[in-house]
C-alpha cells in the first residue's frame, strides 16, 4: 500500500511547516502520484509543498476502543483547542460492515484525519467508503480531507454544504492561531452528498440509519443509528460533561431531543465525552440545561434585562465542563431567539 508523503510550510507563514500524507493506498508509486495530484495542487494554493515522494504512511493511528462488536471510538479531549491537543476534542467512530466502512465525524484538523485512516487501517483492510458529518463545526470535520483522499465519500445534512463554505475563513484563521503547525493542509471538505429526511446506508450486512434534523444544536445537524447495536451516534446533539453549545435554534434543539428519544437506540456515542452511554437517559442533563437556560432567558426578558445582563445571568453551570467559555455566547443566543417569542 502506497501512499503519497510531502512537506507543507504556509505561503504567509514560511517557517510554520508539517509532515503530510496523502493516503490513497495505491498498488505503485505512479498510481500514487495520479491519485494525490488534485491534492497536492489544492495544497500549493497555500503553501509550498516539497519533498513530495512515495511511501508508505509514517503517522500514529488515532486510539479508538471497540465499545460495541464492529463500532469503534475514540475520545477527544474535552478541552478548547490548542497546540498540545491538536484539536484532537472530538468524538469520532467508526463501523466496519462486511464490504465497507464508514467514519462519523472526522477530527479537527488534516493531522488527525490522517491518523483516523490509520487507525482504520490497523484495524481492519475494508475501504473506507464513507465518512458522514454530523454538523459543521470544526472540530468535527477538518480531518475529513484525508479521509476522502483514502477513497470516501463526504455525506452530511443537506445543509452542510452551505455551513461549511459560510465558516471557512473563520474556522481555518482560527485553527490555524490555536494549534498552530499542527493544523496546517487543513481545509473544509467538499460533500458529496447531503442528506434530507432520512436515509439507510449499507456497509454489508451493516446498515446506517442517517436522519437530518432541523436546526438544533446548529443548523445542520444529521444522526446516524447502527441497526445491528442499536447504537446512536448523535454528534453534538448529546454530550457528557462538555457544556452542550447553542448554534442553531434553543426550542429546536429541545424538540429534536424529544424527536431523537422516540428512537429505537439503546445507547449513546455523545459528540464530547462517553464513549458509550444508556438511551434515552443520556439526553436528560442537556435537556436540563436546556430547558433551565430557557426559563432563565424567558425570566430576564419579562424583567425588561439587557442582552449583557442576561450572558451573566441565564445558564447553570451544574457541573459542565467549559462553562464559562460557552455560556455566555448560549445565553446569547437564547436571548437572541427567544426576545420574538
Amino acid at each position: 500500500m502506497i501512499d503519497v508523503l510531502a512537506t507543507l510550510c504556509l505561503l504567509e507563514a514560511p517557517e510554520v511547516c508539517a509532515a503530510r500524507t496523502v493516503p490513497v493506498g495505491a498498488a505503485t508509486c505512479a498510481a500514487a502520484q495520479a491519485a494525490a495530484a488534485d491534492r497536492l495542487e489544492g495544497w500549493r494554493l497555500g503553501h509550498e509543498v516539497s519533498e513530495v515522494r512515495c511511501g508508505a504512511m509514517d503517522v500514529p493511528p488515532l486510539d479508538f476502543e471497540e465499545v460495541r462488536p464492529g463500532l469503534f471510538v475514540h475520545v477527544g479531549r474535552i478541552a478548547l483547542a490548542d497546540a498540545e491537543n491538536g484539536g484532537d476534542i472530538g468524538n469520532v467512530a467508526f463501523v466496519v460492515g462486511d464490504e465497507a466502512v464508514a467514519v462519523i465525524d472526522s477530527g479537527g484538523s488534516r493531522a488527525l484525519g490522517e491518523a483516523i485512516v490509520a487507525a482504520v487501517r490497523a484495524r481492519t483492510d475494508r475501504p473506507i467508503r464513507h465518512v458522514i458529518l454530523t454538523h459543521p463545526h470544526p472540530d468535527h470535520v477538518l480531518g475529513a480531507t484525508a479521509l476522502v483522499d483514502a477513497g470516501a465519500e463526504v455525506l452530511g445534512h443537506e445543509r452542510l454544504a452551505a455551513e461549511l463554505a459560510a465558516r471557512s475563513n473563520s474556522d481555518r484563521a482560527q485553527g490555524l492561531r490555536q494549534i498552530g503547525p499542527g493544523f496546517v493542509g487543513s481545509e473544509a471538505p467538499v460533500v458529496h452528498r447531503g442528506v434530507a429526511g432520512m436515509e439507510a446506508l449499507d456497509l454489508g450486512d451493516r446498515v446506517l440509519d442517517l436522519r437530518a434534523w432541523p436546526q438544533a444544536h446548529t443548523g445542520a445537524d444529521l444522526t446516524v443509528i447502527d441497526r445491528a447495536t442499536g447504537v446512536l451516534i448523535a454528534g453534538d446533539l448529546v454530550v457528557d460533561q462538555h457544556l452542550p453549545t447553542l448554534d442553531g435554534s434553543l426550542r429546536g434543539w429541545l424538540e429534536v431531543l424529544d424527536g431523537l428519544a422516540a428512537s429505537e437506540a439503546v445507547e449513546v456515542v455523545p459528540g464530547h465525552g462517553g464513549p458509550l452511554r444508556p438511551w434515552p437517559e443520556a439526553a436528560e442533563p442537556v435537556r436540563a440545561y436546556l430547558d433551565g437556560l430557557a426559563q432563565d432567558v424567558r425570566a430576564l426578558l419579562a424583567e425588561g434585562a439587557s442582552l449583557s445582563e442576561a450572558m451573566k445571568a441565564a445558564g447553570a453551570p451544574g457541573d459542565w465542563l467549559l462553562y464559562e467559555e460557552h455560556n455566555p455566547r448560549n445565553a446569547t443566543a437564547a436571548y437572541t431567539e427567544l426576545e420574538w417569542e
